[in-house]
């Protein structure tokens, strides 16, 4: 694949313009050109991404609501617009408490806002997407950050690790470098199920180098007590060894030396080269199953009031679920 059908797949073309602008007698003309007008219009559509912005905190903040920022949100309003343009930001990701959702649906709805899609109650990950007339993207409204709430029982709340700010007017709140990472990783890896099929997404992989090398920066030992058990351990350590050996990110040696978290990056990277060991792959979800039951898997049984299982093999619908996954070409995955 070239490195422009790449770029393309992975919706991180507007990022190559630092490439461009650096060396452009080493780029083709029309690679540049092509380049640099998608960041121009990424540029723009940013730019009126911000504006959609503004008109939610102010009808939100309306209603006394302050909304957590969810990933390329919060980078949205937390870096220049020359820097942001770098970045593909695909919708406007709110997170509002559960009691505080129907009057942040009330309030969005004011100002033009109709559902466009919305989860059924009892959805393991409940959200509604909203539209408006003339908008460049949608909104995401979310009640949980991304992933099952067990992986977040040792970061305790979400505000807790966020920093309130005022932005054009607004007021939000936005995650601390390392909780920021932290979710991203959560996001990718189970909420996707990026870990049990060997993907990446080298959109949220560069912005996780991004916040690594931020003036903040991640704090290593926090994000490692974030860590709820052996199986968010492995999973976070699987992202920072393709951090370190894709992108060179400066990441702690204790955090991606052990075995498993190599054995899944050596994994996805063999599988972007021989897409079609993908299948047989898959068999190694089973590194990490004993985890799951022990953990995700316990306190999905206790919620549901359900008796232990003895059997140690995934059942055949969550098999055929990851396989068929794993044959889906997702926007952004490799």
């Amino acid at each position: 694949m070239s490195v422009i059908g790449l770029a393309n797949q992975t919706l991180t073309t507007p990022a190559l313009q630092r490439i461009v602008s650096r060396f452009p007698d080493k780029v083709p003309e029309d690679v540049g050109q092509y380049v640099l007008e998608l960041f121009a219009r990424n540029s723009e559509r940013n730019d009126r991404l911000g504006a959609q912005l503004m008109d939610v905190l102010a009808a939100l903040n309306k209603v006394d609501i302050t909304p957590i920022l969810l990933k390329s949100t919060a980078f949205l309003a937390a870096r220049p617009p020359e820097e942001m343009a770098h970045r593909i930001v695909s919708d406007l990701d709110i997170l509002v408490a559960p009691e505080d959702i129907e009057a942040a649906l009330a309030g969005l709805s004011d100002i033009g806002y109709q559902t466009y899609l919305r989860t059924s109650d009892d959805a393991a990950k409940w959200y509604v997407e909203l539209e408006r007339q003339g908008d460049v993207g949608m909104i995401d409204l979310h009640k949980n950050p991304p992933g099952h709430a067990f992986f977040y029982t040792a970061a305790g709340e979400a505000k807790d690790n966020c920093r309130k700010t005022t932005w054009r007017g607004g007021t939000a709140y936005i995650p601390s470098a390392t909780y920021h990472a932290f979710m991203l990783m959560i996001h990718d890896q189970f909420q996707d199920a990026d870990y049990w099929i060997g993907r990446m997404d080298l959109r949220h992989l560069l912005d996780l180098h991004d916040l690594a090398n931020s003036p903040e920066g991640i704090d290593w030992t926090l994000l490692a007590s974030f860590c709820s058990g052996s199986l968010a351990k492995n999973a976070i350590e699987t992202q920072l060894v393709t951090l370190s050996s894709l992108l060179g990110t400066d990441v702690p040696p204790a955090m991606r030396s052990r075995l498993v978290p190599w054995l899944q990056n050596w994994r996805r990277l063999t599988q972007i080269r021989f897409p079609v060991l993908s299948d047989l792959f898959l068999t190694m979800m089973l590194l990490d199953y004993r985890n799951y039951r022990r953990e995700l898997g316990r306190e999905e049984r206790k919620a549901n009031d359900l008796r232990p299982r003895t059997w140690v093999l995934p059942k055949w619908n969550t098999a055929r679920f990851l396989f068929d996954l794993s044959r889906e070409h997702r926007a952004g995955k490799i």
